[in-house]
């Protein structure tokens, strides 16, 4: 069995211009990946804003994702197609996809939506932050960078950019899956 993990950047903001609502991708990150955290095929693509087409300083801080990278980028409906076609090249018959967390679905939903496209992605999702909390019995769910450094691995690559990230969370496969489980912490606030 293999695993789709997705992770997707959006317009954002710092000072409330730019609510949940109308956050829109700019960034699709995804990879399959084996049960042990094997990368076995990448995608990455940039997309262009509609609704909030110029980046906010913050933005393109926090993703290192700049302005020029989405004016020349494709619009939504192009992306979904091309994260479909991959997703779809790659599948098998038991996939599934994953993000960290809820975040990502809701996003891809909102983005199908606006742009009245059918949903690019044709197998069940997984929430990989709950599955992470719940197979290691941690209590409290927690960031991607946090399940790393409690797997004992440094972050692959740039934060908060979509093909790093996915990569990150399809490293922590075995300890989502709970095939392998963190060392026990002398501390106990995990």
């Amino acid at each position: 069995m293999k695993y789709l993990v997705v992770d997707l950047e959006a317009t954002c903001s710092d000072d409330g211009s730019i609510t949940a609502e109308n956050m829109e991708i700019i960034e699709i990150g995804a990879c399959w990946a084996s049960p042990s955290g094997e990368v076995l095929q990448r995608f990455q693509q940039f997309v262009k804003p509609l609704v909030n087409p110029a980046l906010t300083p913050f933005c393109r801080a926090l993703t290192g994702i700049s302005q020029h990278d989405v004016d020349t980028a494709p619009l939504f409906a192009t992306a979904a197609e091309k994260l479909f076609l991959f997703a779809e090249e790659h599948s098998d018959p038991q996939a599934v996809w994953m993000s960290w967390g809820a975040y990502d679905q809701k996003q891809l939903v909102r983005d199908s939506s606006l742009h009245q496209v059918k949903f690019p992605i044709a197998f069940p999702h997984q929430n990989a932050k709950k599955m992470f909390a719940k197979n290691q019995k941690i209590g409290k769910e927690v960031g991607m960078a946090k399940a790393c450094e409690l797997a004992g691995f440094s972050l692959l690559g740039q934060h908060h950019r979509g093909l790093d990230d996915a990569v990150n969370i399809a490293r922590l496969l075995p300890f989502i899956l709970g095939h392998s489980h963190l060392r026990k912490s002398k501390n106990p606030a995990i």
